[in-house]
């Protein structure tokens, strides 16, 4: 079957690494990745989180930034108006906003609370990136159809080069995981492998001889 998209030229172009490359974390909180809570536990976060953790662990080695985030409201009316129950119960000092002890034990260089999907909305990621001299965002996280997409697209519209590595985000449905994946590579970011988000970062750092 033709590709409708890539016919009228979708995809044509890869975005590649630039200079520098710089790790995003989204909301791998235990409200996502622990599965007494509503909305976590679904295999391919909990696939995507232990793949993370490679990537993280290569970023840190190089000097590279990791920024990680969750999702926390001071108080009901400070949330969007979500349309996802369980969203609504990340409340700030609950344990559901916690980073997951993995990823927390990786030592994140900068955690950020956001109450939108992306982790550059109302944050500062966007300027610590830019003045970490970064031009490419390696996105990881959850979830793939909401936050991690919505991140993904942001990083974009601030111009950064974006990276996915497809098995470090992780959604409640492979559908929708695929499919979200698929609709931003024809437009936004590469979607590469941790193996190619780690190579990416260790080019960065035998280049300026670090790590």
């Amino acid at each position: 079957m033709e590709d409708i998209y890539a016919a009228r030229g979708y995809g044509d172009r890869p975005v590649g690494f630039g200079e520098k490359p710089g790790v995003v974390v989204v909301d791998f909180q235990r409200g996502f990745t622990d599965p007494d809570f509503p909305m976590g536990g679904a295999p391919l976060v909990e696939r995507a989180l232990e793949n993370t953790l490679r990537v993280m662990r290569a970023a840190k080695a190089a000097g590279a930034p990791v920024i990680a985030c969750a999702i926390a409201f001071d108080g009901p009316k400070g949330a969007p108006h979500w349309k996802v129950g369980p969203v609504l119960d990340l409340l700030a000092g609950t344990k559901a906003v916690e980073l997951d002890p993995r990823i927390a034990a990786e030592e994140p260089d900068v955690v950020l609370a956001k109450t939108a999907p992306s982790i550059f909305f109302g944050t500062a990621a966007g300027a610590i990136l830019t003045r970490n001299r970064v031009d490419t965002v390696i996105v990881t996280g959850c979830i793939t159809s909401g936050c991690v997409r919505a991140s993904i697209i942001d990083a974009f519209s601030l111009g950064f080069r974006v990276q996915v590595p497809e098995d470090c985000v992780g959604d409640q449905d492979e559908v929708a995981h695929r499919q979200n994946l698929k609709d931003v590579e024809r437009r936004y970011a590469d979607i590469i492998d941790a193996e190619a988000a780690i190579a990416g970062i260790q080019r960065w750092a035998q280049a300026n001889n670090r790590g």
